[in-house]
């Protein structure tokens, strides 16, 4: 990741062999999470794992979530000096319930802060992030990464 005139970037995920499937449901506009199938489980789990975080069978599947959840907590942070996050701030860093039952850690756009409360419904979008150096194509590539371009991330805004 280096380039004449672009500083690293630490904060973007790398797909793997693992994870390229919910990397590319997310350049397709779908959120994937993981349900375990283990007789007496079934319980959905985000971030994605290869066994289940709660009976610790290996018996998971990627399931389509329904892009719906509620706000659990958040903070607004005002102060980042971690590049590229000092050029976001501020920016509202959140944990939310999805409708199936897991949390996730995301973000939260186009809600005033004031406007923020624990429980209010929200539903995903996704954000293309810019592209790595020496990348090329668009945001909606094969990969989730747009080649070498940036990955698209999921986050929520007010429902």
């Amino acid at each position: 990741m280096s380039g004449a005139g672009s500083a690293a970037r630490f904060d973007l995920p790398e797909a793997d062999a693992f994870t390229r499937l919910y990397w590319d449901a997310a350049a397709e506009g779908r959120l994937l999470l993981r349900r375990c199938r283990a007789r007496g489980c079934g319980a959905a789990h985000h971030y994605p794992r290869e066994f289940c975080p709660f009976c610790w069978s290996e018996d998971v599947t990627w399931e389509a979530a329904g892009g719906r959840a509620t706000l659990y907590t958040w903070s607004v942070v005002h102060r980042n000096d971690l590049p590229p996050f000092g050029d976001r701030v501020p920016y509202v860093a959140a944990v939310v319930d999805l409708a199936e039952g897991p949390r996730m850690m995301t973000e939260i756009i186009d809600c005033p802060e004031a406007d923020l409360r624990i429980g209010m419904p929200l539903v995903v979008a996704f954000r293309a992030e810019g592209a790595v150096p020496d990348g090329g194509g668009d945001a909606a590539d094969k990969g989730g990464t747009a080649g070498r371009g940036g990955p698209v991330i999921p986050v929520f805004r007010p429902a």
